[in-house]
């Protein structure tokens, strides 16, 4: 039987992985057998720039703590070499950059299971959700296509005052009403 201090020490880690996986929008649990040390060090300076939490995990630390999150889906991923990818900030980024990684790597490094927002998701689900932009990209996608009717407006708002004869510098600009 372990000692109290060891005991102590496990339940902390317990609490703090559980609270990971609570605030997380999203995480990827990955084998990560088969990579080396560049490999490694190169997938975590990427997923440091797009703020995602990636560290080695004993698999029956994560057990009691996906269980507490309510994702016990993910029980039987957890054997052998175990990482955990987590974001809580948007939950497509450590999606995209896992199987990213995974798919430059093949059998190498292999994602076991996904969650987003307290679901687990299936192979199928992630194959569709992969692919997607992050966040921030789809918001700026959708900005830009929001913008182009007006900014093709002030386009040829532009050129038909040039044709005129007059120029959007030159044109005069409106008086303000004298004040009494």
């Amino acid at each position: 039987m372990p000692s109290k201090a060891v005991l102590t020490e496990k339940q902390a880690i317990v609490e703090a992985l559980t609270k990971r996986i609570q605030e997380a929008q999203g995480g990827v649990l990955v084998d990560y057998k088969g990579i080396n040390v560049a490999q490694d060090t190169e997938l975590r300076r990427d997923l440091r720039t797009k703020n995602v939490e990636y560290t080695v995990v004993k698999n029956t630390l994560t057990r009691f703590a996906m269980d507490k999150a309510g994702l016990s889906g993910l029980d039987e991923q957890l054997n052998g070499t175990t990482s955990l990818a987590t974001s809580a900030e948007d939950p497509l980024v450590p999606i995209h950059e896992i199987t990213e990684f995974a798919n430059k790597f093949g059998d190498l490094f292999t994602v076991k299971g996904v969650f987003v927002d307290g679901k687990v998701l299936n192979d199928a689900e992630v194959a569709e959700l992969a692919p997607l932009p992050s966040r921030d990209a789809l918001y700026s996608k959708v900005l830009g296509t929001m913008l182009a009717p007006i900014t093709s407006l002030a386009v040829v708002l532009g050129q038909v005052l040039e044709q005129k004869g007059g120029s959007v510098e030159s044109a005069p600009a409106e008086e303000a009403p004298a004040a009494e």
